[in-house]
């Protein structure tokens, strides 16, 4: 399995439009990030969890040409505003599959009409095919089981999910021990860590660093990263030795 950082930061990204902050300036390829998004690709298959406003740039740069399906991890704009961009993978393959919580999918039908239309389709949109995912019931990709597990994010329900021995989560403030066991043995977390101020809906870096602690992964890596969390080099030497900050198009094997 292979994993592909396809974004890694806040809804912003960095650098934010019109700012001096030194980060936003940075030279450092590392620190500059789009928004949080990622690849997970075995045998010939691909999935993505969310789509944001940078997903037709990240599939251009990473070569993406098939695509089965995309997963949400909740309805927030920086999570799936890209869902127009998936039309030329439904022009070559048919109804794109897409998994999400059933007030996401609500979300989706009321400010993407023209993609869930049943009937007067214009020629040119794109179309999907959707699966409700539901907290504790497994979901077949491919040859794989994925499993979701329920956060939250602020008040607002959030779904991560596991492949195999890969866990991903962003924008998790909250969760339940329940859902915390889910996890247990696996080689990879992924997790957001927004900054080191606390913030009402996001782990701050030290909140992030105790759930790692807790879940125990070999390897964890941060992501959903803001501008004012530091210079990626100097924030990664300050990490335990098997904690990391994930970057653009970083690839793991898994």
């Amino acid at each position: 399995m292979t994993i592909t950082f396809l974004g890694t930061g806040t809804s912003q990204g960095i650098p934010v439009i019109g700012s001096d902050h030194p980060v936003c300036l940075s030279k450092d390829p590392r620190d500059k990030r789009l928004r949080v998004s990622v690849l997970i690709s075995w045998k010939n298959f691909n999935y993505v969890i969310d789509c944001g406003p940078d997903f037709r740039q990240q599939m251009l740069t990473n070569s993406v040409t098939k695509l089965d399906g995309i997963l949400f991890t909740h309805e927030h704009a920086d999570h799936t505003a890209g869902i127009d961009d998936i039309r030329p993978f439904f022009f070559r393959q048919g109804d794109i599959p897409i998994y999400a919580h059933q007030r996401v999918i609500s979300s989706l039908n009321r400010r993407f009409d023209y993609i869930f239309a049943d009937e007067n389709r214009y020629p040119g949109a794109p179309a999907v095919k959707v699966t409700q995912v539901i907290n504790n019931e497994t979901i077949e990709l491919g040859d794989l089981k994925v499993i979701p597990i329920e956060a939250y994010h602020n008040r607002l329900q959030v779904f991560g999910y596991r492949f195999g021995d890969f866990v991903y989560l962003t924008d998790v403030k909250s969760i339940e021990e329940a859902e915390t066991k889910k996890m247990m043995g696996a080689k990879v977390l992924v997790v957001n860590a927004l900054r080191e101020e606390p913030h009402h809906s996001h782990f701050n870096l030290d909140e992030a660093l105790a759930f790692a602690q807790k879940v125990g992964a070999e390897k964890t890596y941060f992501t959903h990263i803001s501008h004012i969390l530091g210079f990626h080099e100097e924030v990664e030497k300050k990490l335990p030795k098997n904690v990391f900050l994930a970057y653009d198009n970083l690839q793991l094997k898994i």
